[in-house]
């Protein structure tokens, strides 16, 4: 009798309840990580069988570089050397910074197209972490922006432009395009689930096309009426540009104008901005998911 109670005693001693193992903190981490990478696993999956996505979201960019450069790049005079001359060292950082932030549309486009097909629900009803659905989208358009980035920055060699930073600035200049994109993918996670269908996801162009343009991008916001400059210079793509352009030691730039703190502090605006952005976003968006369908 006394062997049988000592049994009982060690088994309570699992749990409060009494039946299962005590969930530790490192275990909901584990379990946390492994639900993350079967959404990545399946959004990868997703763009193998319909590649035609890929090109798509690719296009836009690749068609946006050949624009700038041949089309309007030969009546730009940014950095005082003549209308064209050291343009495209000048627009290539700011198209990066551009790319970056237009994948926004793409992760709140596949969001809500996720969320109309069931998948959401699915995610949902089943025993995974709630926090997989928004960190797996993350990792998966990360990845995906990373491939992005390699293409259009193959693109820009093929152009005439070169990075003049070392190895390390050069790759601290492409990590901060990507701490960037990351940010704005949980905007991205966030605006997909709050929007109703497709149709209206497809309008965000309306919104990102002002984030991406009224900035550094195409030009210095002090060639910008004052107003629109300062638009311009404390818009989180600006920084990003400014900051990759310095990394890049891009022709001419020094003879800029500070007019704004920022523009004076365009690395240390490159670091803050997406961590604010991500520290209001994340909670957000973790907290739409659990609230659907309610």
């Amino acid at each position: 009798m006394s062997k049988k109670n000592t049994g009982i005693q060690d088994a309570d001693a699992m749990s409060p309840r009494g039946l299962e193992p005590v969930e530790t903190l490192a275990s909901r981490a584990l379990w946390a990580v492994k639900d993350c990478w079967t959404i990545v696993a399946q959004e990868f999956t997703h763009l193998v069988r319909q590649p035609g996505t890929f090109a798509w979201q690719l296009g836009m960019p690749v068609i946006m570089v050949l624009m700038f450069v041949y089309v309007f790049g030969s009546a730009m005079d940014v950095t005082g050397m003549g209308a064209g001359e050291g343009y495209v060292d000048y627009a290539m950082p700011g198209m990066f910074a551009m790319t970056m932030a237009f994948g926004l549309m793409n992760t709140a486009f596949a969001v809500t197209l996720n969320k109309e097909k069931g998948f959401m629900d699915r995610f949902r009803s089943m025993p995974m972490s709630p926090s997989a659905a928004v960190t797996g989208r993350g990792v998966a358009d990360l990845l995906h922006a990373a491939i992005d980035l390699a293409i259009i920055a193959g693109l820009a060699l093929v152009v005439g432009w070169r990075p003049g930073g070392n190895l390390a600035e050069t790759l601290l200049a492409f990590g901060l395009l990507l701490w960037l994109r990351l940010a704005l993918i949980f905007v991205g996670v966030y605006l997909g689930l709050l929007i109703n269908n497709t149709e209206i996801a497809g309008n965000l162009f309306a919104v990102v096309f002002p984030l991406g343009f009224i900035s550094s991008v195409f030009a210095p916001p002090g060639m910008m009426p004052g107003w629109l400059g300062a638009l311009a210079a404390w818009n989180p793509v600006s920084s990003t540009a400014n900051a990759i352009r310095e990394l890049f030691h891009t022709p001419g730039i020094e003879s800029f104008e500070v007019q704004y703190w920022i523009d004076g502090h365009a690395v240390i605006g490159a670091l803050v901005w997406p961590a604010l952005i991500t520290l209001a976003f994340v909670p957000l968006a973790v907290r739409q998911f659990k609230n659907l369908s309610r």
